[in-house]
């Protein structure tokens, strides 16, 4: 069975997907940037900006029935390469010694104002 979830608390979502699909024992969790309730770019503190995109991964999958600690595949997407390093500082204090898999690549976003952007696969089964 395939479920698609959007979280409550999210704006409404402008593009056409889901923030979240759950097919059998994972929940594949979209891209996520560091978005506030109202819909709006957060833009400051590149840490912040992580903190602030790594809540709503975990946002959305708690909407899924899922948990951060259930990831199994991370890809990050940053804006350039010298924000790799501090990128790396707050991905390490929220994953912890026992991080999951993660590939972080360099990217031209659609949007002048993102400079962080994640999507992750979570292993729900038992």
């Amino acid at each position: 069975m395939i479920e698609r979830f959007h979280p409550a608390s999210f704006a409404p979502v402008t593009v056409p997907l889901s923030h979240a699909t759950k097919a059998g024992d994972f929940v594949f969790v979209s891209g996520q940037v560091p978005t506030t309730a109202d819909g709006s770019i957060y833009i400051g503190d590149f840490e912040a900006e992580v903190n602030q995109t790594l809540d709503n991964v975990e946002a959305v999958l708690a909407a899924a029935g899922a948990r951060a600690d259930q990831i199994v595949k991370v890809n990050a997407f940053l804006s350039n390469g010298t924000l790799f390093a501090p990128f790396n500082e707050v991905y390490a204090r929220r994953f912890g010694a026992a991080p999951p898999a993660r590939t972080t690549v360099v990217v031209g976003f659609g949007r002048g104002d993102v400079r962080v952007e994640v999507e992750c696969i979570a292993y729900v089964g038992d």
